[in-house]
């Protein structure tokens, strides 16, 4: 069985993050031909391109990363009705040096999630914009708006509602199928 590797990036970075919450359930409820990575972005140095000429090597690590990802996951919240600040930075870093667009053709899927009803639409609709810009064929369906985070997860982090986690499983088993559809092998 071909194994796919999917680099994962959470735009929060509370440490009780329902976002990662979310993350690590996708992790495992994933089908095995994917090999799910988180990829820390909470540490990059903000995007300046005076900096180019010697990038921090933070930049360099998550370029590398994006580089031998066959695929894309998204979390995202909703901050402002947009996406967090340190989501849109690592896109800006991914995206250059001009010419150099590490995200580019990689086959990416969004998840929003909020504590709120709304589901984080706002962010993901955002971000959807973003990546299209990138060059990231985004999955369109199924959409994954997950609200009410806080009562979907126990005090361990694991996931305890049976529809979101058949839900989040058939989205897996969608994106599985996305990323073999589009992946440049």
């Amino acid at each position: 069985m071909e194994k796919y590797k999917i680099a994962v990036f959470v735009g929060s970075l509370r440490k009780g993050s329902y976002n990662l919450k979310t993350a690590k359930a996708l992790m495992a409820l994933a089908p095995e031909s994917l090999s799910l990575e988180l990829v820390n972005i909470g540490d990059l140095p903000m995007f300046n391109e005076d900096l180019e000429d010697t990038p921090p090597k933070e930049w360099t690590a998550l370029r590398e990363k994006i580089h031998a990802a066959d695929g894309l996951l998204f979390l995202t919240p909703e901050y402002n009705r947009s996406v967090p600040g340190v989501l849109k930075n690592a896109i800006d870093v991914g995206s250059r040096p001009y010419g150099q667009n590490a995200w580019d053709g990689k086959p990416g899927a969004v998840v929003s999630v909020s504590i709120g009803d709304i589901s984080g639409f706002g962010a993901n609709h955002h971000l959807r914009q973003s990546l299209t810009f990138v060059n990231v064929p985004t999955m369109a369906q199924p959409e994954a708006y997950i609200g009410n985070a806080g009562e979907l997860f126990d005090e361990n982090g694991n996931l305890t509602n049976d529809s979101t986690k058949e839900f989040l499983r058939s989205f897996m088993e969608a994106f599985e199928k996305w990323v073999k559809t589009h992946v440049k092998k």
